[in-house]
């Protein structure tokens, strides 16, 4: 059964070039699938795409056959490249946290979230420490489909692989599937059941001899 549908999508902004053009794929539920590509090929407004931040200029997306629902919680949650992009500067980091339900302590523990963050403002804390809230923050039971866009940067090597390695145990312990989206072969051939070189479908003008 396809989780999700990716049907001759097209993306611009206003009446700028093309970001995304003629995209179509599927993914299977309980896949890891990821999206190879380097930047300039619109890996991070794909993500956004799927999971309904941004709407297409042509083309459809579905999940399990339908559009995503607009309101309650969403089944596809997206841990965005730059975390303070995906952050309320408003709230204390606790109010981010628990916004989508209380997490679990086991989530907390191995992301490395720690308790004196509670009541910082996002501009507090370092970008590896923002990552770790967002990581967390998508991490739930009733999470269908997670999409990781380069979701450990600014962490150190260590602290990646750890992180990773929790992420995909989560994942296969609670039928999630996942997306994961980057430029680094190594990872993409360790953790994929499948990889789809985002140049191979994107038709647009952009340099692509680093692939």
């Amino acid at each position: 059964m396809n989780i999700l549908d990716v049907k001759s999508i097209c993306f611009r902004y206003n009446r700028g070039p093309y970001v995304l053009k003629n995209i179509s794929f599927s993914v299977k539920e309980g896949e890891i699938i990821v999206l190879l590509g380097p930047s300039g090929y619109g890996k991070s407004t794909l993500a956004q795409l799927i999971s309904g931040f941004l709407k297409p200029t042509e083309g459809e997306i579905l999940f399990e056959g339908k559009p995503l629902p607009k309101s309650g919680f969403c089944p596809i949650q997206l841990i965005y490249q730059h975390p303070e992009q995906a952050v309320n500067p408003r709230w204390k980091m606790k109010d981010i946290l628990y916004e989508p339900g209380i997490p679990e302590e086991d989530v907390l523990k191995e992301i490395g979230i720690q308790e004196k963050w509670y009541d910082r403002w996002p501009n507090e804390l370092s970008g590896g420490e923002l990552q770790r809230f967002c990581v967390a923050r998508a991490l739930r039971k009733n999470t269908r489909l997670l999409i990781c866009d380069e979701m450990t940067t600014m962490l150190d090597a260590l602290n990646q692989a750890h992180i990773w390695n929790y992420v995909l145990k989560y994942a296969k312990q609670n039928n999630i599937t996942l997306i994961a989206i980057t430029h680094n072969k190594y990872l993409a051939e360790k953790i994929a059941n499948r990889i789809i070189k985002l140049p191979d479908l994107n038709h647009i003008d952009v340099d692509t001899s680093d692939i």
